[in-house]
């Protein structure tokens, strides 16, 4: 499909619990994450919109959702895959006390998956994969979901070139991790993770 995302989603209680039929944004709550991850800045709200439309953001604006018990974000700063990227997951990630938090970046221009992944505010998973360099960063303990990508690498096969599709691999950790369930399809609860409702800001 050719997807373009770069988002962090932190839930307490099991991404599946959390990500429910429902979900109302706190607006309150969104703008103090907002300023809180971008203090230098002037955070002003410009609006609200769903998932699907704030995937990719322009580079001078983010999305926060913030539901109480779960916390997505859309921001470009995540595409650097670099400290910058890190530092604001890291922050985010100390937004819920007692969450998981996953960041996914994936871009067909670079042909890349970037996926880090916490358990309360503690690193546990960092891995950068892309179709022609193959595993460029591989920290932590492989997440249950990547065993079926990993086998063949596992096996002694070469990285370069991937030998997996990195949008998929991607995909299959945002369905375990972020959401619980397909971010594309919507669940017998009624659950569409493409619906949920974001508050939009311009930084300046």
């Amino acid at each position: 499909m050719g997807w373009s995302v770069a988002l962090a989603c932190s839930s307490v209680g099991g991404a599946a619990r959390a990500f429910r039929q429902g979900l109302v944004p706190d607006p309150e709550a969104g703008a103090a994450l907002a300023r809180r991850l971008y203090p230098g800045h002037s955070v002003t709200e410009t609006g609200e919109t769903v998932l699907d439309f704030a995937l990719w953001p322009y580079e001078d604006e983010l999305f926060v959702g913030a539901y109480g018990d779960a916390l997505v974000v859309c921001d470009r700063r995540f595409f650097g895959v670099d400290e910058q990227a890190r530092n604001l997951a890291d922050e985010i990630a100390r937004a819920l006390p007692g969450a998981s938090c996953g960041v996914l970046v994936l871009h067909s221009v670079v042909s890349g998956c970037w996926f880090r992944w916490y358990e309360g505010d503690r690193p546990r998973r960092d891995v950068f994969v892309t179709a022609d360099d193959g595993v460029v960063v591989d920290l932590g303990e492989p997440l249950p979901a990547e065993a079926p990508f990993w086998k063949s690498i596992g096996d002694g096969a070469s990285d370069v070139p991937l030998p997996f599709d990195y949008e998929q691999y991607g995909m299959a950790l945002a369905r375990e991790h972020l959401f619980g369930r397909d971010i594309a399809q919507r669940g017998p609860d009624g659950f569409l993770a493409l619906e949920l409702p974001l508050r939009r800001f311009k930084l300046a």
